[in-house]
């Protein structure tokens, strides 16, 4: 393979690492709004007494739901999310770690480009 169709190769997988940890990143976003939302509920419940009522919406319609009941979803919520976190930032390392390599790959091809071009000045 010629180096200038190795550098067009190269340069669209970098491109394409990029989108990845782009959206990798935006997940990552929207996880920590859930966690938060969700960290801010489990507080609240900590101002009830069991005699108040909880109501969980289900589509247009508000719900009577146990205190109990609605703890323990909030919880493991609260677990669940946790864990796509986690996920989600192994994704990020291992895409990052990727990108960089790509982008190493990309000097290198476009440094022995440079070289092979006829009156090119190495630096």
């Amino acid at each position: 393979m010629s180096l200038e169709a190795r550098l067009q190769v190269a340069s669209t997988e970098y491109q394409k690492l990029q989108a990845n940890l782009a959206t990798f990143v935006d997940k990552r976003t929207r996880l920590d709004a859930q966690l938060s939302e969700n960290e801010m509920v489990m507080k609240e419940f900590t101002n009830i007494s069991a005699s108040n009522a909880i109501y969980k919406l289900i589509g247009p319609v508000l719900v009577p739901q146990n205190p109990s009941e609605a703890k323990n979803n909030v919880e493991t919520r609260l677990e669940f999310i946790r864990g796509e976190i986690n996920r989600i930032e192994v994704q990020i390392k291992n895409v990052e770690e990727d990108s960089e390599k790509k982008k190493n790959e990309l000097v290198e091809i476009q440094t022995m480009l440079q070289k092979t071009i006829p009156g090119s000045t190495s630096t």
